[in-house]
This record gives structure tokens, sequence and C-alpha cells, in this order.
């Protein structure tokens, strides 16, 4: 294989990484931006205008929450506690008022020990005061003062409807289910316009699924038709920049087909299905999903109003409900974060939120023998050094094999160049006299490339599992890298693995004219710069792999002197 057909291949992976930089980018902090609210956080803002619930769905009799004089009855707060999260619950719309998760810890530039005070304290002796940690768990709920609560049902195009300010009433304070794998309930109950409706939260303290039943009784004699509609409500700030690595905003599963909505692109309302297998409001490592009882007869209602809420509403099916009886409308619901075993233990397909790619083939089976490798070594950067040892371990032979076949290239470029001067007028002979030269000495120009081609769906196999995996989000290696996840803060790891890209390149027989060859020098400064913002994860793997590629060329060579 000849330099423009390695050069063709370099190019065509540095195209791939140029997208991935320049077209996609990680969001940038706004200074300065008061509105501007980290994901997951409560924000509370008084000058926010209040939010009627009918602009989120077409009930034209739903009436505006009362922002101004507040409920007859003042709401109450129950707190659900469990070994995984600490819910509240507000008796206003029987809904959610807070769900933070143990465990998770939100983002918070502010709580990164610095490793510069410490090398500091070392080279004088003295020693460095240590910052202030002030970590928060993570909070799913996100809604503005006046806003309703997630997990409000209403009844849009119904007999009667609820509002989601409507106050309902319920027993206890507390539920303390911490220590034990004993399931409860928690239940909300409220009597209006001759319709009782029931609110029957389910708990299982082993993890982050819930059980939601909302029972409608017909106390009139008369039958009444209602439409459920359950809805996840979030506040969105419109001046925040999206993070393009990992998706903010509602998404929903249509007969196993995902649908992404973009916030700044929905406009007023948008309706999925019928067919919804659920339904969700993600964000890149979490996610607050509803799982309805009879997909087929349901559908997504997916809203946005002048505020910049964002409703995520689950439309049921239509049911006549005769006097005196009653109906039920069951939900799964499951609120925490997006770990795939955890997901696809529910069977309806929920891992696909996890946004592997093209390449899911590749990062399911890198992120398993990850977590398998964590078990044992209890570091995921250890593990990644591990895994990467695997693979070029795996890619040994095919490796041999690409570093013998350019180095039999090069010793016959002078031959093919003589060629190219000999018939410089007739590129046909030229390809004809050097495909045989090439089976007069047996050497095949693609076994050179075809290890590289092997081992680009690889690269982006394990890219995947180490961008989207939420076991690696905060997860520390040593030192200064803190967070797997996230790019290395001193840059140190990606300007080491360019010196590494560097002497591969330079190890690597030279072939073609000496203007590609200049050309190739500079791959490594392209590729350092491409990885100065990757994720440190990544980073360490394509590194150690120079490494190991370098011991790997240094035997080769050393090889072919000798022999």
């Amino acid at each position: 294989m000849d330099k423009r057909t390695i050069l063709a291949i370099v190019l065509s992976l540095a195209v791939l990484l140029v997208y991935q930089i320049f077209f996609v980018k990680p969001p940038v902090p706004q200074k300065g931006a008061s509105s501007q609210t980290p994901a997951g956080q409560i924000q509370q803002d008084k000058a926010a205008a209040p939010s009627p619930a009918a602009a989120l769905t077409k009930a034209p009799a739903a009436p505006a929450p009362k922002a101004a004089a507040g409920p007859l009855t003042p709401p109450r707060d129950i707190t659900v506690e469990t070994d995984h999260y600490t819910a509240v619950f507000s008796t206003r719309g029987a809904a959610l008022k807070s769900l933070k998760l143990k465990g998770y810890y939100r983002d918070c530039h502010e709580c990164t020990e610095d490793i510069w005070p410490k090398i500091k304290g070392l080279v004088t002796g003295q020693k460095a005061s240590p910052k202030p940690k002030t970590p928060e768990f993570v909070e799913l709920v996100d809604v503005r003062e006046g806003m309703p609560y997630p997990l409000a049902v209403t009844f849009p195009e119904s007999g009667v409807d609820v509002a989601p300010d409507e106050v309902f009433d319920a027993a206890g304070n507390r539920m303390d289910l911490t220590g034990t794998q004993q399931k409860q309930q928690l239940v909300f109950s409220r009597s209006q316009g001759g319709v009782k409706i029931e609110k029957i939260y389910s708990f299982d303290p082993s993890g982050y699924t819930l059980g939601l039943d909302v029972k409608v009784h017909n106390l009139t004699g008369a039958p009444i038709t209602q439409i459920p509609q359950l809805n996840w409500y979030q506040y969105v700030d419109p001046q925040k920049i999206d993070d393009s690595y990992g998706h903010e905003g509602p998404i929903v599963s249509v007969g196993g087909s995902i649908e992404l909505e973009e916030v700044k692109k929905l406009q007023s309302q948008s309706v999925q299905g019928p067919n919804v297998l659920w339904g969700a409001f993600e964000s890149k490592y979490f996610i607050a999903s509803f799982i309805p009882e009879n997909p087929s007869l349901t559908n997504a209602v997916l809203t946005r109003d002048a505020a910049n809420m964002v409703g995520v509403g689950m439309k049921g099916r239509k049911e006549i409900i005769p006097g005196g009886q009653n109906s039920v409308f069951s939900y799964s619901l499951y609120l925490g974060p997006k770990q795939y075993d955890l997901l696809k233990n529910l069977g309806v397909g929920l891992e696909n939120a996890i946004d592997f790619g093209w390449f899911k083939w590749l990062a399911i089976p890198a992120l398993y023998i990850l977590n398998f490798l964590y078990g044992f070594v209890l570091n995921y950067g250890i593990a990644i050094i591990i895994l990467t040892t695997i693979i070029k371990i795996v890619f040994w032979p095919l490796g041999n094999m690409s570093y013998k076949s350019m180095n039999e290239m090069k010793k016959l470029q002078p031959k093919i160049e003589a060629l190219k001067q000999k018939y410089k007028n007739d590129q046909t002979k030229i390809g004809q006299e050097t495909m045989a030269l090439y089976r007069e000495h047996k050497v095949n120009p693609f076994s050179g490339c075809l290890p590289i081609l092997i081992q680009i769906p690889v690269f982006f196999g394990l890219y995947k599992a180490l961008m989207y995996s939420i076991e690696l989000r905060h997860s520390p290696f040593f030192f200064w890298i803190q967070d797997l996840s996230a790019k290395d803060p001193y840059y140190i790891t990606p300007i080491i693995m360019g010196a590494t890209q560097f002497i591969t390149q330079k190890m690597t027989p030279a072939m073609g004219d000496p203007t590609q060859q200049k050309i190739m020098l500079f791959m490594p400064v392209i590729f350092t710069f491409f990885f100065l913002n990757f994720p440190s994860g990544l980073v360490i793997y394509w590194l150690w792999n120079n490494i190991l590629q370098i011991g790997q060329q240094y035997y080769i060579n050393k090889k072919l002197a000798t022999g």
C-alpha cells in the first residue's frame, strides 16, 4: 500500500474527528447569565411569569395555577427516603416536587481539587490548604415557581379534569424505606365534581422504579369519559448552550423507534404515536421515564410554552366509566441514572436512550468488559489500560502483518518511482507494471491498511462507551484526572499522546515523496489538537495504545533488521 492510500485512510479518520470537534461542540459556560441553571437543580425565580397548565394541553376547562393567591388548602410535602434516592412529593397535584439521587453528584467545577498546590507544597515543603468541597446530589426535578410539578395527572378532552395545582389528601409526612426491601405505597386522593381520583405510588426500595396507579371513581349515576395524561414538566433555560455530546430534552420510543425532540425546535405541541413504548425527559446521564400499561393506545404529547416549560405527556386510552364504578390507569416509572443493565432489565428498550451510535455492537461489549475489569481493579482508568492491552493482543498478528507489508513496500519504492518515470505518460501501464512488481515480490498492497480499517470501528465503539457510560462519570484515575468522562483539565495526557503519536509516525517506514512525508509528520499535531477536549478516558486509551504500538513496531523493526 503506497503513501497516498495511507494518507487517505488517516485523513478519513481525521475528517470524522474534525466533525466531532467543530460541528459537535461541547457546552461553553455562560458567564454572568443570571438565568442560567445547572442541569438537574431546582430553580426559584420570583420574577418568572406563571405558566398556565392549559398551555400544555388542549383542555379548555383546565384552570391556570393560582400563582398569586395560591391554593385554598395549603399543600404539604411528604418525603420518601430509600437507599437510592430522596423523593419529596407535594399534595399540590399529588406530584413530585424533588428527587435527589444518592451517590450521584452534580457537576461542580469549583469542587474539583487542584493538583498544583500539592505539587508546589512538595517543592517548597509547605502544606497546601485544601479547597472546600461542597458536592450536591443530582436533582432530577427542575421547575420554576408557579409551574406544575412533574408526575401531575390531567384529563384533557375528558368529562372532568383536574388542574395540576389542585391539593390532594394524603396521610403522614415521611416514609423511610432505607435498609429495607419491603415495598410500600403512598396514596393521594381528591374528590371533585362527582369524581374521586386516587394516585397510588408503589415504591421498590431496591432500585429506581416506581409504580403509579391512577384510580378514577365515578361517584355519579351517569357515565363519564376520561382520557388520562401523565405529565413530566421541566424548565429549560433558553440561554443554556446545548451539550451536543448528549441530548437534553424529550425522548420517545414509538414502536421501538427512538424519536428525539430538540427543545429549541419544539414549538407549541408535538404528538408522537400511537404505540408509544415509553416516553421520557433525559439528559446525558439521567432520565425520568414512564412506561404506559397499554402502549398501542398511548400517544406522547410534547409541549413547550412561553415560559420555557417543556412538558412530556403520556396520553392514554379513552375510557367510559359507568356511574358508581371506577377505572384504573397504570404506569411504570424509572427515575434514575442511564445505566445500561438497569434500563435493559425493564424489558421495553429503555436502554436505547443511551446513544451508542452505529457501533453499538462494539460499545456494549466494551462496556461489559470494562465493568468486569473494574470489579477486580476498582479503577476505571486501569480497566481502560487493561482493555486496551487486550485489544492490542487480539490485533497483534494483524499489526505484525501491517508493519511487515509497509516495510516491504518501502523496499519497492525506488522501483515504483522508476516505473513512474519510465511510463510517466501512460498511467495504465504504470498500474500494470506496479501490480506485476507486487506479484513478483509477493507483496499485498492492501495488507498494510487492513489492520487500520479493522481498528477504526473498535476505536469509535470504545469512544461511544467512554463518552456515554455513566459508570465513568466522575470516576477518578489518579492525581489531576478525577473524572474520566471529562477532558484532562491541564491537557497533560493529550500532549503526551501527541508525543507518542509523533514517535510512532517516525518509526513507521516512510514512503512516497518528501512532500507527502512532511504532511504525515503534521498528523500528530492535528491528533493532539483533536484530543484536547475528548474525555480523558478516551485519551488514556489512545495514549496507551500508542505506547503498545511503539513497542510492537520496535520489536518488528528489530526482528526484520536481524532477519
